[in-house]
């Protein structure tokens, strides 16, 4: 019986660990987490099955814990604008610079915003090139 406690253990573990690293957009949320929920619970139906002998039923539990765990994961592509795509005022905001910026004050909040977005810098390659992108669409109109 220890064991059942053990399993159960692992698979709660793993059910907190993976709700703690929720941090998509809130519509996604709330399926991660009934999703992540469900496939603990046929998981530790699964393994409770499996040690009263029940093999079919709990592989079906233990497939469809798996299925529900990787498909709760999948995440939509968000389409990405070219350089020349992006319109001005979507470069204005991720800047956050005002319509009557001047190329100082749009070279100063690239500075500032790439100082903590850059890669070197903790941050992420994609945020850093929409940054790069923000800043050649304004300083070319």
């Amino acid at each position: 019986m220890s064991l059942v406690w053990i399993i159960l253990g692992g698979v709660g573990l793993w059910a907190l660990i993976r709700l703690g690293r929720q941090a998509d957009r809130t519509s996604r949320v709330q399926w991660r987490v009934t999703a992540t929920i469900f496939a603990a619970a046929c998981w530790g139906a699964a393994a409770l099955l499996a040690l009263r002998g029940s093999w079919l039923i709990a592989s079906c539990l233990a497939a469809a814990g798996g299925w529900l765990a990787v498909s709760s994961r999948q995440r939509e592509a968000l389409p990405r604008a070219a350089d020349n795509e992006m319109s001005l005022s979507e470069a204005r905001r991720v800047l956050g610079v005002a319509d009557t910026a001047d190329p100082q004050e749009i070279q100063a909040a690239w500075r500032r915003l790439m100082a903590r977005a850059h890669p070197d810098a903790g941050g992420s390659q994609g945020l850093a090139e929409r940054l790069n992108a923000a800043r050649d669409r304004l300083l070319k109109s």
